[in-house]
């Protein structure tokens, strides 16, 4: 994949490189009612609505609008020459103009000339003539521009080719591309919809890392470009990795492999890591890299990533048993270190209680609003039953890729480790409400706030069917808590904070779905089962038609996104909404 064409220039959709070399297209509007320049567009950010996207570039389509104007861009790569058609589909009085430029991305050795109504790019051993068809406008300067560009008149459609031999072919090309390109989604049948919304989010987020030459794909292009190029966070990547497992084995391993490398010199998976260097020491996050790499080896059938990544998974493993136990119980957590960038969140939260209640990933989640922190062990002083239930599945996951890799003395240590947390989280079932409660290490009171991270002992199997039955019926299906026209909110119905509405208070997040549902796939719950898959796929569904738009995360109550500042509109993890029915339907 970085040996082609492709959207790798996370500040904007409208542009296009090719890697190695780093030499971009990159187009944009002209607009003749103020005068000003649109260079970058984001989708969730500008108005841009994503069409179809093939990973490896070979054929992308969205519509854009700025203004008065309205217009589709499609792009096709065939023989390793990249071709573009802009249509207008509405225009201002005066039409505005469309903007190419050419340049050399990423301080690579190069440069970019306009020669008459061409664009010459030359890149170490690669030079790229750009031709396009229309009025071009040569000596009309845009001053927002400093790279060579061309100047084309927006009122007809515009090819872009280059190959210019192949210029007038450039439509009839793309039109080929599209119809191979579309024809692998129909593979997934009544779930190619969902299918659709998650892979183009995936596709359109992946991005090139300049800085590890590596391709990754971050939550979104909107954090990314808040972070200085790119952030990634833990577990956030490797559920990435996993939807992109579904059909681009390259890309899925990336992922997985770009996170857990990582890794802290003690061997954490961080929160979050920017292009900066800034990364998390103080703390981790839900540890779902085991899962996510046995699922992508069953997927393809081999153990290659396991064999690469094992050994920093298990350090992972081991650092959460030797830093957040307490008496036997996993709690989350944050350690005190010195700042090294002088980032914010390497002032702010650090060894304190947000700074623990950021490890679990729930940010300002109501669970962790009255929990003691204790700044000598540096941890939440709240046994967590979400945790223990991922902890648990991580070392179950592992024990099995040591077996399959012939690491047999690691594997006893990893079932006899998932033993003995299985029953303590076992001792954390609470018989009169029906489910595991989280615990209060400071007073020993079992807590009364309920998040669905309580359906997570599921995914370790610790749960006997009974239980499990219990759970459903009583929580799962319970109006007052789960239960409703769109699930899962992060807080019970009933919870005080529920109302807020805000992030982890209230709103549906789709890891949490996801997770849930591996839980309850563990067990013969047909009915909530069925629900989760329906629900979730309509929740995805709903704002990817109204607004061709993928959540970070939803209204408990209207199943809206867009209704919140803090819900990303393009956010890759939304996706997991989609991947729940599409895995459901292959099991």
């Amino acid at each position: 994949m970085k040996r082609s064409w492709n959207t790798w220039n996370v500040r904007s959709v409208l542009s296009h490189v090719h890697l190695p070399e780093g030499i971009a297209i990159s187009l944009g509007i002209k607009n003749y009612n103020n005068g000003q320049c649109q260079r970058e567009m984001l989708i969730g950010r500008d108005d841009v609505i994503p069409g179809p996207h093939a990973y490896d570039g070979s054929y992308t389509s969205l519509n854009v609008g700025w203004h008065k104007l309205k217009m589709r861009v499609e792009t096709a790569v065939e023989d390793g020459e990249w071709y573009a058609l802009v249509t207008p589909l509405e225009t201002g009085i005066k039409t505005e103009a469309l903007t190419i430029e050419g340049a050399v991305l990423w301080n690579r050795p190069g440069f970019a000339q306009r020669v008459e109504d061409a664009l010459i790019i030359q890149s170490g051993e690669k030079t790229v003539t750009v031709r396009a068809s229309g009025k071009h406008q040569e000596n009309e300067p845009v001053t927002e521009i400093a790279s060579p560009h061309l100047v084309v008149f927006l009122d007809q459609p515009v090819a872009i080719s280059t190959n210019p031999d192949k210029l007038d072919e450039t439509e009839s090309i793309i039109a080929r591309k599209k119809e191979v390109f579309l024809a692998t989604r129909q593979e997934h049948g009544e779930q190619q919809e969902a299918y659709d919304a998650m892979q183009s989010c995936l596709a359109w987020d992946t991005i090139y890392d300049p800085y590890n030459d590596r391709m990754i794909s971050p939550v979104s292009r909107i954090w990314s470009c808040g972070a200085g190029g790119w952030v990634l966070f833990e577990w956030d990547t490797y559920f990435a990795a996993w939807m992109a497992g579904l059909d681009n084995r390259e890309l899925a391993y990336a992922n997985a492999i770009a996170i857990t490398d990582e890794a802290s010199e003690s061997g954490v998976v961080p929160n979050v890591v920017h292009a900066s260097g800034f990364r998390s020491h103080d703390r981790s996050e839900p540890p779902v890299g085991a899962i996510t790499v046995q699922a992508l080896c069953d997927m393809f059938g081999e153990t290659v990533l396991a064999e690469q990544l094992f050994d920093a998974l298990l350090k992972w493993n081991r650092w959460w048993s030797e830093n957040r136990d307490k008496d036997g119980y996993l709690c989350w957590g944050s350690d005190p270190y010195e700042p090294r960038h002088g980032h914010y969140w390497e002032l702010n939260g650090v060894n304190e209680r947000f700074g623990g209640s950021l490890e679990s990933g729930l940010d300002n989640s109501p669970m962790y609003d009255d929990v003691p922190f204790d700044k000598e062990s540096h941890l939440l002083l709240m046994a967590d039953v979400g945790l223990m239930g991922l902890y648990i599945a991580d070392c179950n996951a592992l024990a099995d890729l040591a077996e399959r890799i012939d690491r047999s003395e690691e594997a006893d240590e990893l079932k006899s480790r998932a033993d003995t947390y299985a029953e303590k989280l076992k001792g954390m079932w609470c018989e009169e409400t029906g489910l595991f409660l989280n615990k209060n290490l400071a007073t020993g009171e079992y807590g009364s706030r309920l998040s669905p991270t309580h359906f997570y002992p599921l995914i370790a199997r610790v749960a006997t069917q009974e239980q499990a039955e219990r759970m459903i019926n009583e929580h799962f299906f319970n109006p007052e808590e789960f239960w409703g026209e769109w699930i899962m909110p992060s807080i019970a119905r009933n919870d005080p904070a529920y109302p807020d509405q805000d992030y982890w208070r209230g709103r549906i997040w789709p890891p949490m779905n996801f997770l849930a549902y591996l839980g309850i796939r563990n067990y013969d719950l047909p009915e909530a089962r069925k629900a989760m898959v329906e629900k979730s796929e309509a929740l995805l569904l709903k704002e990817w038609r109204e607004h061709g738009h993928v959540h970070e995360n939803y209204c408990g109550d209207s199943g809206e996104g867009c209704n919140s500042p803090k819900s990303d509109r393009f956010y890759h993890w939304g996706g997991l909404l989609g991947l729940i029915a599409i895995l459901d339907k292959d099991s």
